[in-house]
């Protein structure tokens, strides 16, 4: 039996930052880690999925090396090369976080956790040898993974999940890819920039659903553009894979039509990891695949705590973080504040980005804003223009009466590392009026940002 004032169940952005701010805080901490550390984020998620977009990037701008008046004949790609990139990157970011928690002087426990009665945690070592630890608090940060549709059951090798498409051994020729959130646009940019044809099928209306309208549309346009095919309002009701390839009936407003691939990628959200970690053993209360917290990460049993994709907030390694942090502060007796999900930003890292941040003009509007909205295209930034990537936008949404900004929403190369100055203008109660005041440096992309505000003062200058 080993005593520790911190156990934290998972290794991912959610469970290792939290363990290493807990020992930050004098806590005596272990992290418990079944597979690797950093989770799906630094090994499958997050960290090689922008490796292979890096690869397809920099595959595009060679394909387009005349555009810059420059010569680069016979480009080709290897995709086992491109592969291994990636997931050399992600074990180098492993390592990294091997090294920080050695360097924070936490344990780390390996093997399957399970949470128990009395502020206990089991652990099962891949050789079925088991090891009981206590602590007076005890985090759970399993995560989640790839969710499976009772219509699109997942073999690994015909029907796969994330995991799978970033490390296939062969590139597909024809690839159908089911959903279009970040996952599954950024997937299906990948593969169709490698040169696999590619279909995506989307249940709802538009694609990327959670973001503004005008965002999906022209995201939407972007990807017909380079050969993307796209079917919105569209269901794959089921899959035959007993030929050579994959066959998929998709269902639509027209009727019935059979797709068919070599690869059918399912990206239709995520599962999460809450069976078999003994929440049913100590009474955590569960609801619709949830685990039931307060504003500070509590569950209904003292002692126990949830972070990230396992409890009610948004799926992001950012908002995992950020929820640990804040949890074990709370749990030294700092004074915290409760994290606002309404200031969460969202990125997609396909070519365009997107990025966006509070609310979409819709949701504004159905909330009773009278809005001012101010919309700027990268066509007029110089900036975009010379970089020879003129496609996209930046759209603020401000309350007409008080000045706040509601939400902004922008499409664009680079557009990921623009939106932090909407987040921590909001955070900070910016109004439009002092971001026009605020010079922003020219010639960058930045300047849209800027731009836009003022056209929704009807004081923009390059439109």
């Amino acid at each position: 039996m080993s005593n520790f004032d911190v156990i934290v169940l998972g290794s991912g952005p959610g469970g290792y930052v939290t363990a290493i701010r807990a020992s930050q805080l004098g806590f005596k901490t272990a992290i418990v880690e079944k597979e690797s550390l950093g989770g799906v984020c630094l090994n499958w998620g997050c960290i090689p999925t922008k490796a292979l977009l890096k690869s397809a990037q920099v595959f595009e701008y060679l394909k387009h090396a005349e555009d810059y008046g420059l010569s680069a004949k016979k480009v080709e790609h290897d995709f086992g090369a491109v592969v291994n990139r990636s997931r050399g990157v992600a074990e180098s970011m492993s390592k990294g976080v091997q090294f920080l928690m050695k360097k924070n002087k936490i344990e780390i426990l390996n093997g399957y956790g399970k949470v128990q009665p009395g502020k206990k945690v089991l652990v099962k070592g891949e050789h079925g040898d088991t090891a009981e630890y206590t602590a007076d608090h005890i985090i759970i940060a399993t995560g989640a993974r790839s969710r499976e549709l009772p219509s699109l059951p997942q073999d690994g090798k015909k029907v796969i999940g994330y995991r799978e498409a970033m490390s296939l051994e062969s590139q597909p020729k024809k690839m159908i890819v089911v959903g279009s959130g970040a996952i599954g646009v950024e997937f299906a940019y990948f593969y169709n920039s490698m040169g696999t044809e590619v279909t995506i099928v989307e249940y709802l209306p538009n694609i990327v659903p959670v973001e503004d309208t005008d965002v999906s549309k022209q995201l939407e346009r972007n990807f017909k553009k380079n050969g993307i095919k796209i079917k919105t309002s569209a269901e794959v009701t089921q899959v035959d894979t007993s030929g050579s390839g994959v066959k998929a009936t998709v269902k639509t407003a027209k009727g019935e039509e059979v797709l068919e691939a070599d690869v059918v990628l399912s990206a239709v959200g995520i599962k999460t990891n809450i069976e078999d970690i003994g929440l049913e053993d100590v009474g955590i209360a569960v609801d619709r695949d949830k685990i039931l917290v307060n504003d500070y990460y509590q569950t209904n049993i003292p002692g126990y705590y949830a972070i990230g994709d396992v409890t009610p907030g948004q799926a992001l390694a950012h908002v995992a973080s950020a929820e640990g942090i804040l949890c074990v502060e709370k749990i030294a007796g700092m004074h915290v504040e409760a994290l606002d999900y309404g200031n969460i930003p969202g990125c997609t890292y396909c070519i365009p980005e997107v990025a966006s941040v509070g609310m979409t003009e819709q949701q504004a509007k159905d909330q009773g804003y009278e809005l001012k909205i101010g919309k700027f295209p990268f066509s007029a930034s110089g900036k975009a223009k010379a970089s020879g990537t003129p496609d996209g936008f930046v759209k603020v949404i401000f309350d007409a009466k008080y000045g706040e900004w509601l939400g902004c929403h922008m499409i664009g190369v680079g557009v990921t590392d623009m939106i932090a100055e909407a987040v921590v203008a909001r955070k900070l109660e910016t109004t439009g009026h002092e971001i026009l005041k605020a010079v922003h440096p020219h010639p960058t992309m930045s300047e849209a940002v800027m731009e836009a505000v003022a056209d929704a003062y009807d004081e923009v200058i390059h439109l």
